[in-house]
């Protein structure tokens, strides 16, 4: 009776065993792996950024350019050439830019790399286009030969230009607010570590 007793609790031990190590294998099969879920998770199209003045002038910019492009690609003849190619490269680079950009916004991609300062990064590119889209533009309309694509190319980049420069502006202000929150919350976690710093001090005299 003993051996059959002492042999019923090694199964059962080893059983138990069996179950514990079974649970807490790392080889257990998943239908989902963890990190999938999260990543996908993450990527979704943000409706509300959309709605905003920082997507609604994105979509426009996109849209903008890529009629100027269009416009320019339609002229066959040319001479001098340099604006036209000037102008073909702005707006072809800020339709290709801005659009990557509007598409890693709009699905939430960019929250995905932190470490990229993203604000700064849409600054730039917004500053940079409302000047070589002035530029391109300004140079076209005073070296071209009066014709209907080029006439819609120099329209179509003009109001490009207005409308980066509207964005801008936001930008601009978007990022000085972000700075200046970040120096509020640097400044009060600095204020309370002296506070409690003081407090430490003032509770046990002897550090003094």
């Amino acid at each position: 009776m003993r051996n059959t007793e002492e042999a019923e609790g090694l199964d059962g031990e080893a059983s138990n065993t069996s179950m514990i190590s079974g649970a807490s294998s790392p080889y257990q099969p998943t239908t989902e792996p963890v990190h999938a879920r999260s990543v996908l998770g993450g990527i979704r199209c943000d409706v509300d950024y959309l709605k905003s003045y920082f997507g609604i002038l994105k979509a426009v910019e996109v849209v903008l350019s890529l009629i100027g492009f269009i416009c320019i690609e339609t002229i066959m003849m040319c001479s001098p050439c340099g604006g036209v190619y000037f102008f073909e490269f702005v707006s072809c680079t800020a339709f290709v830019v801005t659009g990557t950009l509007l598409v890693i916004f709009s699905l939430n991609v960019h929250t995905k790399v932190p470490h990229v300062n993203w604000n700064l990064t849409d600054l730039g590119n917004t500053a940079a286009s409302t000047f070589l889209f002035f530029l391109s533009s300004l140079v076209l309309a005073c070296i071209n030969h009066k014709t209907g694509a080029e006439i819609a190319a120099v329209t179509f980049g003009f109001l490009a230009t207005g409308v980066y420069g509207l964005n801008t502006f936001l930008a601009v202000r978007r990022w000085r607010r972000g700075n200046g929150s970040q120096r509020a919350a640097q400044s009060s976690e600095y204020m309370r570590a002296r506070t409690a710093s003081r407090g430490e001090m003032e509770a046990r005299p002897e550090l003094a």
